[in-house]
Order: C-alpha cells, then structure tokens, then sequence
C-alpha cells in the first residue's frame, strides 16, 4: 500500500475555523477535489518529517507543533494518508511553491467539508474532536 503523509493546519478567524488545502495543478484536475498538502515519504524519511517538508514544499508554509490524527485509506486507489494537525503559524501566508498545485488557501471548515477529498474529510471531524477536546480541558 502506497504511502503518502501531510498536515491539517488551522487557524481561527473572525468567521471561525479554516483549515490550509491545496488544488492539484493541471487541466486534468480542474474539476478534482482539494486535498491537505501533502506527498510520499523519501527512503528512510519519518512520516512526520515528509508531511512537514511536503507542506513546505507545496504551501511555502512551515508547520509548527504538530500532533498526529491517524491515516486515512483511499477507497479507490488504496493509498493510505498519514495527518498531522496543529496551529499554522500566525504570520503564514500560503502560496503555490510547487508545480503541483495551483491553488493553497485558508479554506472555512464548512467549505472544506464540501471540497476536500471525500477520502479525507475524515481528518476534518478528527481535527474538530481534537480542538473542542482541547478547549474542554483548558482551564
């Protein structure tokens, strides 16, 4: 089973919650859903390591703290996607650094819902049970 890992970084804003996508570039993938950054793992690279430098890669954004949200399996392709959540930094501003993408943009998380890859909207209400966990134990 192939391996892939990337990273669901957020950030509130006065409309609420928005999470970090990125569109696939191409004229073949004008009508394919959005998807977290994120790509394959070099030999010998931890998963961790390669979501982060992926979202570098794709976004021009480096993640900060980041805590793992599990995998998620493509029904399809069989591919399976390691995720890892955490705050994007404050001064972020997300850019197309790859040729891969042709769009890289705070999303609201209703809007996510409805354009990320069916596959992956999973890794949506596990970010959301993380953050309202977080805020439940603050004290």
């Amino acid at each position: 089973m192939k391996q892939t890992a990337g990273t669901l970084l957020y950030r509130f804003k006065k409309k609420g919650l928005e999470v970090l996508l990125v569109h696939p570039s191409g004229n073949y993938n004008k009508k394919s859903p959005w998807s977290i950054p994120k790509g394959l793992p070099d030999d010998g690279e931890e998963l961790e390591e390669a979501a982060r430098r992926e979202t570098i890669e794709e976004t021009g954004v480096t993640p900060g703290d980041l805590v793992p949200l599990g995998y998620v399996e493509y029904t399809k392709s069989r591919k399976r996607v390691h995720c890892y959540a955490g705050p994007c930094p404050a001064d972020a501003q997300p850019s197309c650094a790859s040729w891969e993408v042709d769009k890289a943009e705070f999303v609201a998380i209703d809007e996510a819902k409805r354009v990320l890859h069916p596959d992956q909207c999973l890794l949506l209400w596990r970010l959301e049970d993380l953050l309202s966990n977080q805020a439940a134990n603050k004290p």
